[in-house]
């Protein structure tokens, strides 16, 4: 493990400097600081600071994720990381991640400038800075919903997407229901595309017609349904599988507009039963993520790897909420077939023929 004074020796300056440049001292330049985290970086320093008991520091960086309000996904997801690691007697820092400050600095740069021992991402883009450097980072790291290339220090952390996608397919068949459409959260998602080749997977499973118009991506926000739900109506679905509870609420909007009633003539089932789920008219069928375990679970998998767990991935169990969206099949006539550019068939072939071809449908 490299020192203070081999980063000294390899950059020609005194010990006092690199001090100074590790920990946040006043009188030296920007630009020299910046060159002693990086150069502390390249040669693994660690600040052996953070790792004692009065300075124990992780933080939480969050981004494209309301967590606020009680009402938020991300709210009982904090809440339980704040929990458990309190417990730990840990100080835990909540950071909006935004580009700016990922473009400014480095991800391991800044977590040793500011002395975190680890940290947990909720939200992050598959096309940030730091998402790249999470390949090769040396720090501590959870990801939720999320994955990086094979690196001890990083884990995934989610919600079994297979066995929540399972059950809500599973519920719809036993009330009759075939022709089950699934509009699903952004492209280019990890979850997202986790949730649809769950999907593909269920529909096959459970002998139902795989439609790929019937299967598109929109976006995690309610007003994604107007863009597919007509199409979904016309086409004659009699259930409607959503990627989230947001999606959900827009599309029994967008059936009651169009004069179908939720669950007479259209079931529909949401994913995750956040808490205005069951505030909804009818209150929502979900697949409920327990997102306070969520929390707790990211702050153990981040303990284990603090102290050099090699921790690779969790996945946690989710629950059916059966509610009032959900009923008996009513069979229902065609008008049109409608082609869809969000169709998995579209953006997401790779993942559509893989799917057909492993259940011998291709």
């Amino acid at each position: 493990m490299a020192t203070m004074k081999d980063i000294a020796d390899r950059l020609g300056i005194s010990l006092s400097t690199v001090s100074k440049g590790l920990n946040g001292g006043q009188d030296i330049s920007d630009s020299l600081r910046q060159t002693i985290l990086d150069t502390a970086v390249e040669m693994g320093y660690q600040n052996r600071k953070a790792k004692r008991q009065d300075r124990r520091r992780i933080a939480v960086f969050i981004e494209n994720m309301d967590y606020e309000d009680a009402d938020d996904f991300g709210y009982e997801i904090v809440l339980g990381f704040r929990k458990a690691s309190f417990r730990e007697n840990w100080g835990v820092s909540v950071i909006p991640l935004t580009r700016d400050l990922q473009r400014r600095q480095s991800y391991d740069a800044y977590m040793l400038q500011e002395q975190y021992s680890g940290a947990f991402f909720m939200g992050i883009s598959p096309e940030d800075p730091w998402s790249a450097q999470m390949e090769e980072t040396r720090i501590p790291t959870v990801l939720l919903d999320n994955s990086a290339a094979p690196n001890p220090q990083v884990c995934t952390l989610a919600t079994d997407s297979d066995a929540g996608i399972e059950m809500a397919v599973s519920h719809l068949a036993a009330l009759g229901h075939e022709k089950i459409a699934f509009l699903d959260g952004s492209a280019g998602s990890m979850v997202s595309d986790k949730r649809m080749l769950a999907y593909l997977n269920a529909m096959a499973a459970h002998k139902l017609a795989i439609d790929p118009q019937l299967a598109v991506y929109g976006y995690f926000v309610a007003e994604a349904a107007p863009y597919h739900v007509p199409g979904f109506l016309s086409a004659g679905v009699t259930a409607i599988l959503c990627g989230n509870d947001l999606i959900a609420s827009g599309v029994i909007e967008c059936c009651k507009k169009e004069g179908f009633a939720v669950p007479e003539d259209i079931s529909v089932i949401g994913f995750d039963d956040v808490p205005m789920a069951e505030r909804l008219d009818p209150p929502l069928t979900t697949v409920r993520q327990h997102r306070n375990a969520l929390g707790q679970m990211a702050y153990y998998a981040l303990y284990a790897l603090i102290n050099q767990v090699p921790v690779s991935s969790t996945c946690l169990r989710p629950d059916l909420v059966l509610r009032a969206t959900t009923a008996i099949a009513k069979p229902r006539v065609a008008l049109r077939r409608n082609d869809d550019k969000d169709s998995v068939a579209y953006v997401n072939p790779d993942l559509y023929l893989k799917t057909l071809r492993q259940r011998n449908l291709w």
